[in-house]
């Protein structure tokens, strides 16, 4: 039987509505100006009809009258935080704690009618399959909400959301079709869908994927959850999509069925179905088939699309997903510094500045490349602490040649962004390796870790600027830096440059340290971050 963590209602809780009358006409007062006050009041409002005694069915009543505001509410709320830098600012993160609470009352809410009738009120014996969808729906949203924000969230939700579809399994309305007018007007959902639907959510390596791709994630699964069935034996045969597992009794999602351990509280997702579900549409799309045409939406090109259900077949049907080259476990610390002109200070050992103008500096500079063959360096005129960026240390979990896994030792440092340019110096190394954050997650305790891909080559710090582009580019320098040429892998030497530098074709400036200067021409667009490009370029 469900076990449901409530605590008693209270005869002194005074809600501003006690059915669905006074929940209909209240709302109509709510003022939506003030988006912050008025979630507060939502979910102030929600929490005291929570603890306030009343029937099953005028709560349900109540609660089905109110959702609807609650998801316009939370849906206009959460646009505050997407897309932010890592971690949150303090108010950042109150108000995805207050999003999440306010998901969590609803499911408190439903919670309390599946009380009533599992305490004998047999006047919500038909709402029962409803109830209990909305309680896995409300579930998987704070669940949701975690994905997208990068936030890890505790075991609790998916005991939550395992009790509440072990229950429906065990009433036997998991696979009843249920309306969800709000959350999946055009397509049938039941218990079992929604469930399947978070697990495969939480399976598709979420915080590898862009806010956009998470989205479009839940849209297709919406559709797709169907396709994947729930049982409680498996059968591998060679060549197929291997089973997901999932225990009911356990506080965390699907994984492996090599690490699973059977019981009778395991679960199978069979993941043939999706598998060939994906490979046709791939097919279809490489024949020429447009993503509307494959019921795909409109928010992505043909190409894109590709890429992405490649990727899905990768997480959700090889194997568990294991990496093409396996990472090797690492107890290391190491130095990281962030952005081109923190990067440039660190390998130079001085802050970037730009280049002085005049006749006695020219001079100056003259002087010096007659009597030492090169401008001579004030890099012992600085200290590290003077760079504008200071080294943050990290932990090296695990790594390869092509990327690591690392994770910030205090909870304070530089807030972070997917695609960015960083840098790694490992304690035993005695040169900076450049890399791109390619996902970031907040773990419990507050700690910023993520997952960096490698750039070939040790850099080295230049400065560049246009040359014949326009007057006002031509004068200004930028920190670059250089990653060289590598002949063994057959990779050329490109430029890191600051974004929207680089135009195609047109001449630039490079001033290497000692002071010499190389004219270039700048090729095509290797790689692009959310702050830097890497170029190709060929000297002139």
């Amino acid at each position: 039987m469900l076990d449901l963590p409530l605590e008693p209602t209270d005869d002194l809780a005074k809600p501003a509505f006690t059915d669905q009358a006074s929940c209909e006409a209240w709302l109509q007062q709510l003022q939506l100006t003030n988006l912050h006050r008025a979630h507060g009041v939502l979910r102030t409002e929600l929490d005291e009809l929570n603890r306030f005694p009343m029937t099953g069915t005028d709560r349900l009543r109540t609660l089905e009258a109110l959702r609807e505001t609650v998801v316009v509410i939370q849906g206009d709320y959460v646009k505050k935080i997407i897309a932010k830098k890592l971690p949150f600012s303090d108010d950042e993160l109150t108000i995805l704690v207050a999003i999440v609470e306010l998901w969590q009352s609803l499911v408190t809410g439903y919670q309390r009618c599946l009380q009533s009738y599992i305490a004998g009120d047999n006047r919500l014996a038909e709402y029962a399959p409803l109830l209990t969808h909305r309680c896995l729906r409300y579930t998987s949203l704070q669940i949701f909400e975690h994905l997208r924000s990068c936030y890890e969230f505790h075991g609790g939700l998916w005991h939550q959301l395992h009790s509440l579809f072990a229950y429906a399994e065990e009433q036997g309305f998991h696979l009843l079709p249920i309306v969800d007018e709000l959350h999946a007007a055009t397509h049938p959902t039941s218990c079992q869908s929604v469930y399947i639907k978070t697990l495969l959510n939480c399976q598709a390596r979420p915080a590898e994927l862009s806010r956009g791709q998470l989205q479009l994630l839940d849209k297709w699964l919406t559709q797709w959850s169907d396709v994947v069935t729930l049982d409680r034996r498996y059968n591998v045969s060679k060549d197929e999509a291997p089973p997901l597992a999932v225990d009911l009794s356990g506080t965390q999602g699907a994984q492996s069925i090599m690490v699973s351990t059977p019981s009778d509280s395991m679960r199978y997702l069979a993941m043939m179905p999706l598998s060939k579900l994906l490979r046709v549409k791939t097919i279809l799309l490489q024949q020429g088939q447009s993503p509307q045409q494959l019921e795909l939406g409109k928010e992505c090109s043909s190409l894109d699309c590709l890429s992405f259900l490649n990727k899905l077949h990768h997480y959700f049907c090889e194997a568990s997903g294991e990496r093409q080259i396996e990472r090797h476990p690492v107890a290391q610390t190491s130095a990281l510094c962030f952005s081109i002109e923190g990067i440039y200070a660190h390998i130079a050992q001085k802050p970037f500045k730009q280049a002085k103008k005049g006749a006695d500096s020219d001079s100056l500079a003259r002087k010096q490349i007659a009597t030492f063959g090169r401008v001579l360096s004030d890099t012992n005129r600085h200290v590290v602490t003077q760079f504008g960026v200071e080294l943050e240390t990290w932990q090296i979990e695990n790594e390869s040649i092509l990327g690591a896994r690392v994770l910030r030792e205090d909870k304070e440092g530089e807030r972070i962004g997917v695609h960015q340019i960083v840098a790694v110096k490992p304690s035993d190394a005695n040169a900076f390796m450049l890399g791109k954050v390619t996902w970031l997650t907040v773990t419990h305790e507050g700690q910023l870790r993520m997952g960096i891909q490698y750039l070939p080559g040790v850099a080295q710090a230049l400065s560049i600027k246009g040359k014949g582009i326009n007057t006002a580019l031509s004068e200004k320098s930028n920190a670059a830096l250089l990653l060289p040429e590598m002949p063994s892998l057959n990779i050329p030497a490109s430029l890191i440059v600051p974004r929207d530098f680089f135009s195609a074709n047109k001449l630039a400036e490079i001033t290497y340290l000692e002071g010499n200067i190389q004219t270039i021409e700048m090729g095509f667009s290797v790689d692009q971050g959310a702050d830097f490009e890497r170029i190709s370029f060929a000297s002139i």
